[in-house]
């Protein structure tokens, strides 16, 4: 079947897969890529440095509408330098025709896999895991395909060889693979998009699903018509046609480990209206804050948030400690986050633009400021004085998450130990540092609890729908409980607690 007989209606795929619904995860570079399904090498494709709003225009999306299946991808750096070379989606010509592969993460052996690409004689252009996932993918998998590419078997090859940490996209002509990892660290989600059919004075007469959707993000649907569906399950391959989508395998891990989904993507990566686990991300904040609030109470007037990925944390705590809650900073939303900038330089200058003060409401009064993370301390030290220049008489400090300690090698710009403000010999005295009254985080078991809060009945469900999922596939009991978890909270907090979910290979 044609994708666009399957869709019924001639739904826009350029503004439907158009990256800019999801613009948080990345601001350095935009990618997408369409196939109208049917020619085996042509892609239309768009790539460009900068912020989608800026760089992806009419004419761009005109050319985009050709094609009738699509990926799209914002990137900010975490392997590879921030330049056009290394924008997403990748395309390679193979054998078996062009292939388009977006991808969020980062492998944690990648440069074993580098070096298995190269003795194949294949060279790689860029620096980016991306591009390696892809040339891994083009290389022909150990079991012979005399039918023409057998995708699975590529897929889970790639997935065996390395369990962490990514969300894949792959185009091939008519089709679409989305594929979480095994230890599911990085997120991904269904939706599915629908579209009136036909009305009348009554109003919708019939309403069908037009297409499938995937993100990193549920909260990306709702802007192009969408509803989500369902997360991925950890080390799930589906495959998406214009008949509609459909699970192929769950490729394990090894010696029945946990899942280890990023707890970071809480604490601040992920938009507040995204769903994870059968939760809110917003509500698991506003957790955190209450249980901030219980670990760390302080005599004050007011409790305010630095903008705007800590304010569920800031009510959290307000409501927690029967303080008020009031606004001090006011934010220039034209500047984009200072976490995700790619080097210090950058998000020095991005805080100074950041920020004005709200005066009015605090002067003379002592200010708990809630602050979801504190990774450099390049942030807030800044906005401290900004806020006693203005006449706070006390800048009591909350973090609604524990120290950052450790490097991230799956996925988060995380680099080195050194850089890190929690390991430097001023977080002895980090109040004094940042010119605060005081300074204290929320404990790792405290952030596990806010998080877990609702993982339980999440897991349950979730245990049946995969059950019905594969339909009897292997043994669908034990593969539920090995890949949704058994006693442990399934989150990865090597970041904070220095325990990563499998072995480092440098």
């Amino acid at each position: 079947m044609d994708w666009q007989d399957g869709l019924g209606l001639n739904l826009d795929l350029a503004e439907n897969c158009h990256p800019g619904v999801l613009q948080t995860g990345g601001q350095e570079s935009v990618g997408m890529v369409t196939s109208n399904g049917k020619s085996p090498s042509q892609f239309f494709v768009h790539k460009a440095m900068g912020l989608v709003s800026h760089v992806v225009h009419e004419e761009h999306l005109a050319a985009l509408r050709k094609g009738n299946l699509g990926i799209g991808h914002t990137r900010y750096a975490t392997s590879g330098h921030s330049d056009l070379l290394n924008c997403q989606p990748f395309v390679v010509e193979t054998i078996v025709g062009c292939i388009a592969v977006a991808h969020n993460g980062e492998l944690v052996n990648a440069a074993k896999l580098r070096q298995k690409v190269l003795r194949h004689g294949v060279g790689l252009s860029t620096s980016s895991d991306s591009e390696l996932i892809t040339q891994l993918l083009a290389l022909t998998p150990p079991e012979e395909e005399a039918d023409g590419p057998n995708w699975v078997a590529r897929i889970r090859n790639l997935m065996v060889k390395s369990l962490a940490a990514y969300s894949l996209l792959i185009l091939h002509q008519d089709t679409i693979y989305a594929v979480r990892d095994p230890f599911g660290n990085r997120p991904l989600c269904i939706g599915k998009l629908h579209a009136t059919a036909s009305l009348h004075g009554q109003g919708v007469v019939d309403v069908k699903t037009e297409g499938w959707v995937v993100s990193s993000e549920s909260c990306s649907f709702q802007s192009i018509g969408a509803r989500f569906e369902r997360e991925l399950f950890p080390g799930e391959i589906v495959q998406i046609t214009s008949t509609g989508y459909i699970s192929l395998d769950v490729v394990p891990r090894p010696n029945d480990a946990p899942p280890a989904f990023c707890i970071f993507e809480y604490v601040y990566f992920a938009r507040p209206d995204t769903i994870f686990e059968g939760q809110m991300v917003y509500t698991v904040r506003k957790r955190c804050g209450r249980q901030l609030a219980l670990e760390w109470p302080v005599e004050a007037d007011v409790v305010s948030t630095v903008p705007e990925s800590a304010t569920p944390a800031a009510l959290g705590y307000a409501h927690q400690a029967g303080l008020p809650y009031v606004e001090v900073l006011c934010k220039n939303r034209y500047v984009g986050r200072t976490f995700i900038q790619p080097d210090k330089r950058h998000r020095q200058l991005s805080v100074a633009k950041k920020f004005g003060v709200l005066r009015d409401n605090f002067a003379g009064k002592r200010i708990v400021l809630v602050d979801d993370s504190i990774v450099r301390g390049t942030t807030i030290s800044p906005i401290i004085r900004l806020l006693r220049e203005a006449g706070a008489q006390e800048v009591h400090i909350r973090v609604a998450s524990p120290p950052v300690r450790f490097p991230c090698y799956m996925g988060i710009n995380i680099p080195t130990r050194e850089e890190l403000i929690a390991n430097s010999p001023e977080f002895e005295d980090i109040a004094t540092f940042l010119g605060a009254d005081s300074v204290q985080y929320l404990s790792v078991q405290g952030l596990v609890q806010a998080v877990s809060n609702d993982v339980g009945c999440h897991n349950r469900d979730l245990g049946k729908k995969m059950s019905t999922v594969m339909n009897g596939a292997r043994d669908g009991e034990s593969m539920c409980r090995q890949t949704i978890g058994g006693s442990s909270s399934g989150h990865c907090t090597a970041c904070l607690t220095g325990c990563y979910p499998l072995p480092l290979e440098w």
